[in-house]
Formats: C-alpha cells, structure tokens, sequence
C-alpha cells in the first residue's frame, strides 16, 4: 500500500471514530437515520452535481443496480448499529463491529475480486483482529458476560457488534467492486446510495410526522455534524481502495480502533483504557503489516 493511500486511510479512520461517537452520544434510532440521509442530499449536493453531470448519464442498470444494492445494505447496518449503541457500550460494539467486518472483507477481497497478500500482510490481517478484541475487552468480556448486572449488555454488544461487522464486510465488497471493476466515482456511489435508502425510510417517518419532527428538532446538530462528516470518511476510503487492494485498506481502517478506544473512555465514560490501547498498539502492528504486505 503506499504512503498516500494509507494517508487516506489513517484520516478516514480519524473522522469514522469521531463520527460514531457522535452517533453514540445522539442516542437516534431509524428516524435519525432518516435525518442524517436528507442532510447529506443537501449538504453534498454540490459535490454530487459536480461529480455525477457527465458520469451519470452514461450508467446503465449495473451501475444503478449497485447503487441500489450498495444504498439498502448501508441503510440496514446504519440501523443496526444505532440499535446496538442503544442496548450496549461504544467499546464493545465498535471494536467488534470493525473487527468483524473489515476480516471478512480482507479475506473476500482475496477470492472474490483476485487480490493477493503476503504473509506479513496476512499477519497484519490477525493482528488487527487480535487487537479489536482487547479493546472491546478481552478477557474481562467473558467475566462480564457471565455478570449479572453486565451480561445482557455485553452479549447485546456483542451479537449487536457482530451482525454490523457482517454489514460492513458486506457494503465494503459491494462498495470495492463497484470503484475498482466498474469505476464509479466513489463520491457517487456514496452520494446516489445515500439517495437509495431514504424511499425505504420515509413511508415509516410519514406515519408518524410529529415524533418525526420532534427527532428532527431534538437532534439535528447531532445529525448535520455526522451529514458532513461520515461521507468524507468513506469517500476516502473509497478513493484509497482505488490505489491499493481492497484487502488491504479494509483492515488498515482499523487504526480508527485507537481513536474510539480513546475517545470512547474519555468522552463517554467508558473505562478500561490501558487494555484498549494495547489493543490498539496490536492494530497498529497489523496495519503496517498490511502497508508492508
């Protein structure tokens, strides 16, 4: 991977923690959602005129098909995620979520789009992964998980965590395929997917306009910041896949683990942050493997 995409990816990562705690601090649910959606038609509008005039006209149905596919699958794992932040900590679903899916889409990467990785880098691959699980807790996750008082909130965190990472893993491939093999923009394949989700969320916001309203008014500070911020993020995810293997970038996005781990315990009071950062040391190794791999 070179300096410059890995550059990408280290900022990519910055704004992706800052963001989610965001998420986390706003406390939403699928109206949120909504709102953050319709903030970045607006706030991104520009960049998404300037970007798609001449491409957009000359997509077919595959380009639109991804769109599609690619705007549904972020919609599911936003929602997903938010409900996880509501049943558990930022600690534990982050780092599970962002270890569980970025594995997976390394490793898909490999066979699904013909990428390859050498043995530092498949090092580096495990190690990330070894260290997301010391920051969501290692070993005091299965003392918790058999406490009362923590149990349900650990294994909400967990399951919750789990299935986010399966969503990433999957919009990541999606997302890859569609900027390598097809080589949409990746600031249209953000921007029309974020234009995909909102039909499917505006039929349960209208059946309820006044909660609707009152969730808009209630977070919408919370939301304009994420509406900024988390396309910027992915775009230039998006842009390093189109410089370096995809099976590289997906697991050196890991290095926002350090940020959360730090952000999490300072800003929302969730503790534990000498396991995390050695965590997060673990991740760091892995990434420069994966840079050097």
């Amino acid at each position: 991977m070179s300096l410059f995409a890995l550059s990408l990816v280290l900022v990519a990562a910055l704004l992706h923690a800052v963001w989610n705690v965001v998420a986390k601090k706003a406390g939403g649910d699928s109206r949120f959602v909504l709102l953050v959606a319709l903030m970045i038609v607006v706030v991104w509008a520009p960049v998404g005129i300037w970007a798609g005039w001449d491409a957009v006209p000359r997509w077919g149905w595959a380009e639109w098909g991804l769109i599609v596919v690619s705007g549904i699958t972020h919609l599911v794992y936003f929602n997903v995620l938010l409900r996880g932040y509501a049943a558990s900590d930022l600690t534990v679903v982050y780092p599970v979520a962002r270890g569980t899916g970025p594995l997976v889409a390394a490793f898909g990467a490999l066979l699904l789009l013909g990428e390859s990785m050498s043995w530092v880098g498949v090092l580096g691959v495990f190690a990330v992964t070894g260290g997301v699980f010391l920051i969501a807790g290692g070993p005091d996750l299965w003392a918790k998980a058999h406490d009362p008082a923590q149990r349900q909130r650990v294994r909400a965190g967990l399951a919750y965590g789990a299935a986010t990472g399966l969503l990433i893993s999957g919009y990541t491939l999606i997302d890859g395929y569609a900027v390598k093999v097809w080589l949409i923009s990746p600031v249209l394949i953000d921007y029309f997917g974020n234009f995909a989700r909102i039909p499917f969320m505006l039929p349960t916001a209208l059946r309820d306009r006044a909660r609707f309203v009152e969730a808009c008014r209630a977070q919408w500070k919370h939301a304009l910041f994420i509406a900024t911020i988390s396309p910027l993020a992915y775009v230039l995810v998006l842009y390093a896949v189109q410089l370096a293997p995809l099976s590289h970038v997906a697991p050196a996005r890991e290095v926002s683990m350090l940020f959360a781990a730090l952000l999490g315990g300072k800003l929302l009071g969730e503790g534990n942050r000498g396991l995390r950062i050695v965590g997060a040391a673990f991740i760091a190794l892995g990434v420069a493997g994966l840079a050097l791999g």
